[in-house]
C-alpha cells in the first residue's frame, strides 16, 4: 500500500489525528509497544482499545506492517506480481496502457495489489488480470448504456460502473479504445 498517486490514502493519513486521536507515527509507536505479530490482533487492538473504525484500523496496520518490512512495493514490483502467474495477459496490459497514454499527458498509473488504476483528475479505469485468461477493464462512465463489449452492472471493483472482458491483444479494438477514451474524457 503506497500513498504515491493515491489521494484517498493520503487524505486518510492526514485525517488520522482528527478521526482516531493519533498520528500515523503515534500509532506505529503504540503498535511497537504491544509487540503483536498477527494482522488481526493489531486491528482488534486498535478497534477495541481505541474505538477506531475498521477501515482506519486496517489501514493503520497495513501501513505499519509495510513500514516495518522495508516499505511499499514499487510500481514495477506490483505490476510484476500481478502477472507472475498470468504472463499471457501482460501484452494486453501493455497495449491498454500505451493506448491510454495517447489520450493525454495527464494520465497517472496507480498500481494496487491486484489491479492498476488509471487516473486523470480522478480514477477513470482499472486494468485487472482477473483470471489466467481474462483481463477486465473497469470503466467509470456516467449515463452510458452498455453496448458491444461494454458490460453494465453493479459498481464493479468498488467504483466502476461498467467493464469489458479482454482475452487477447486482438480484443483491444477501436470500440474498446473508444470506451476507454470516453471514460478518460469524463474524468
Amino acid at each position: 500500500m503506497s500513498t504515491e498517486n493515491d489521494p484517498q490514502l493520503e487524505s486518510m493519513i492526514n485525517n488520522l489525528p482528527q478521526k482516531t486521536g493519533k498520528s500515523l507515527e503515534e500509532w506505529f509507536s503504540a503498535l511497537d509497544q504491544e509487540k503483536m505479530e498477527k494482522h488481526s490482533q493489531m486491528v482488534k487492538y486498535i478497534k477495541e482499545g481505541f474505538g477506531v473504525s475498521h477501515g482506519f484500523a486496517n489501514t493503520i496496520v497495513l501501513l505499519y506492517r509495510q513500514n516495518r518490512s522495508g516499505g511499499p512495493e514499487t510500481y514495477e514490483e506490483l505490476v510484476t506480481n500481478q502477472y507472475t502467474k498470468k504472463q499471457e495477459l501482460k501484452p494486453i496490459y501493455e497495449k491498454l496502457v500505451a493506448v491510454a497514454k495517447e489520450f493525454g499527458d495527464d494520465i497517472k498509473l496507480a498500481p494496487k495489489k491486484s489491479y492498476v488504476s488509471l487516473r486523470r483528475t480522478k480514477q477513470f479505469a482499472i486494468l485487472q488480470p482477473s483470471t489466467k485468461t481474462r483481463m477486465d477493464v473497469g470503466l467509470n462512465l456516467k449515463n452510458i448504456k452498455a453496448s458491444g463489449p461494454l458490460i453494465e452492472g453493479d459498481k464493479w471493483s468498488g467504483m466502476c460502473s461498467h467493464r469489458m472482458e479482454i482475452y487477447s491483444v486482438d480484443d483491444v479494438t477501436e470500440v474498446v479504445i473508444n470506451w476507454l477514451r470516453e471514460a478518460y474524457q469524463q474524468a
